[in-house]
Order: C-alpha cells, then structure tokens, then sequence
C-alpha cells in the first residue's frame, strides 16, 4: 500500500455555545480589527458577531453571494481596506465563506469562520469564483481558514429543505474523495463516517428542525466531509455542478442535489472500493438510487428543470463540462455526460453502467 496523506491545518472549536468565544478566538489569532462578512439575509446575526467582538469589530459587510462573483469581491476589499481590517469573521454558508477566502487570497488576512449550513467549505483550501458567467476553482494555503467555530444552535433556525440541500451538498464532498485520485485509507474513513452521520442526521431533521442532537451529528458529518474534499481532489461531480452554477446561475447546494446520484452511478462501476463504503454508509447496495431515493424522500429537487434551467442548455452544458475536465475513475465521454445531464435535467432516476471487464 502506498499513499500520501497530509493533513490540512486549522483549529477547530466544536460545540453549542460555542460561538460566545469568538472574542477569544480573535484574540488568539493577534486579531485587533475584525470585518465580519455575511449575506443580505443574515445581516442581523453579523451585527451580533460584532456585539461578541466588543471592540475588535472593525465592521459589518453584508454583500456576499452565491458562486463569489469577482465584483462582490472587490467590494468587500474595498471596506476592508478601508476599516483597516487585519481579520475576517466569515458567518453563515457557503456564499459568505467564499466571499471570506476570496479576500484571504488577495490579502493572506487570518480567517474565523462560522458555518451555519452543512457546506463544508469552511475546511478546504479550495475557492470557486466566477468572472463573466464562468465559475473557475483554485487551490492555495492562503485559502484555508485558521479557525472554524461549529456551534450546532446557530443551525436551528435553517430551514428543514435547505438543511438537506445543504447536506446533500456535503455528501458529494465524501462521495467523490472515495474516487479521488489523491484518495487515502485516512479519508476514506473519515468519508464513510461522514456520509453516515448526515445519511441519519437530515431525516431526523426534517421530522424536527429543533432536534439539537441531529443538527449536531449534521455538523460534524459536515465538517467530515469538508475535510475529505479539502485533501483529495475532486472529480465530474464537481466539475458538472460548477459549470451549471457559474454558467447558468443555479443554485449551488440544490445543483450538488439534483448531479450527485447521477455522478454516482455514472463512477461507481469504475470505483469498487467506494461503491462498496457508501452502500455501508447509505444502507443500500445501489448507493445511486439510495442517494436518489433519500432526496425525494425529504423533499430536496431532483430535477435540474425545476431549478430553472432551460432544456436548450444541456448541449451547451455538456460541451463545457468537457472542458478542461477534472480528474475522473471513469474517462469522459461528451455523448455519455450529455446523457447524465439531460436525465439530471428531467429528474429520471439514475442510471448505472454495467462494470468494465
């Protein structure tokens, strides 16, 4: 067996309540002025991020959006700069924690960041931006945040449907790090807890949103499988759900919903090993349909049709997804991806190949 494992650096604090050491962490980091960063809707929760910061709260931008447009970017650099800010406070999903490691990567400022999704972003040394309708990602040190600050009660107020979205999202992080060509027996552990863990978080979430112990167990599921993507690599999941989100504007977490069954059965039969860990994970030997069956099951679309996009797009979907391909278990063919896409689009069940010889 050979392999190469590194593990990626970063504190990790863990818990409910815990956001109330904030202040403690900044000052940890040799933090002094603290932007804190958010979307329009979670402008509220940033202003009481500033009430834990006290005095080492440099200010509050709310301007942050889904797929990290370029031009949001340069205008939070803009307060930064202007608030004389030496650290970030990133809280809420993915879209604030992309925003946050953007300015990181132009500035090498320290990051805080506080997930209030299952994105797992927050641990990953990964940036998807977009720039003239197209979502590129890059990978650099300068990305990674410093600290992570998990609190499960700041996750009861989500939304059951964007809970498993959200989740879901997650699972496609583990999913394709037990195909990566990276992959190690370290991840593929933490991969195959993670995916347990949100495979029995989400339901008892959707029965009830205020189950602390299931949103905890999502959140530790969540960073699992963050963890998995920021140390392997990714693969045509990743790069199918980029290109529809940067080029067609869908939504990011619903995208990662309605692809991962089909990228999973479109792989598998090219993945032994990881085909056999998530049908442990999902309680079910056809981990495709399980994936599929669990979606439908909690509500979360299934069709790409339903998220907006046109049934004209798939060609053109098809044609940039064989662009500059990721690494993949399975070669990419453009006629078999344009296949996955148009039964992701119609919201078909998904389909396996049979097993090479």
């Amino acid at each position: 067996m050979k392999f190469v494992y590194e593990p990626m650096p970063g504190r990790i604090v863990f818990g409910a309540g815990s956001v109330t050491t904030l202040k403690e962490e900044a000052e940890r980091l040799g933090c002094r002025r603290l932007l804190v960063l958010t979307t329009a809707g979670q402008e509220a929760q940033g202003r009481r991020m500033l009430d834990l910061l006290g005095p080492l709260g440099a200010g509050l931008f709310s301007g942050a959006r889904m797929h990290t447009p370029i031009e949001v970017t340069e205008a939070a650099l803009a307060v930064a700069e202007a608030r004389d800010a030496d650290g970030l406070v990133s809280f809420g999903g993915g879209s604030t924690t992309g925003l946050g490691k953007a300015i990181a990567l132009r500035t090498d400022l320290p990051q805080i960041v506080i997930p209030t999704t299952y994105a797992g972003s927050e641990v990953t040394p990964i940036l998807g931006e977009t720039k003239n309708g197209l979502k590129t990602t890059q990978r650099s040190a300068k990305i990674l945040p410093e600290t992570v600050i998990y609190d499960p009660d700041l996750t009861l107020a989500l939304p059951a449907a964007i809970s498993v979205t959200s989740g879901l999202n997650a699972i496609a992080h583990a999913v394709e790090a037990l195909y990566a060509k990276e992959r190690n027996p370290i991840i593929d552990l933490m991969a195959e807890e993670g995916v347990r863990a949100l495979v029995a978080a989400l339901p008892a979430i959707v029965r009830n949103p205020r189950d602390v112990a299931a949103r905890e167990k999502a959140l530790y599921g969540a960073w699992l499988c963050g963890t998995c993507l920021g140390a392997v690599g990714m693969a045509l999941h990743h790069k199918l759900c980029h290109t529809l989100g940067g080029s067609f504007d869908l939504p990011h977490a619903e995208t990662h919903s309605v692809i991962l069954p089909h990228a999973l059965a479109f792989n598998l039969p090219f993945a032994r090993d990881a085909h056999e860990r998530l049908a442990r994970a999902i309680g079910n030997e056809d981990p495709a349909a399980g994936l599929h069956g669990l979606a439908r099951a909690l509500g979360a679309p299934t069709a790409l049709r339903a998220l907006g996009m046109a049934e004209d797009a798939i060609d053109q979907a098809a044609d940039l997804a064989v662009e500059n391909p990721y690494w993949n278990p399975r070669p990419i063919e453009r006629d078999a991806l344009r296949g996955l896409i148009e039964r992701a689009w119609r919201g078909a069940a998904p389909e396996a190949d049979a097993p090479p010889a």
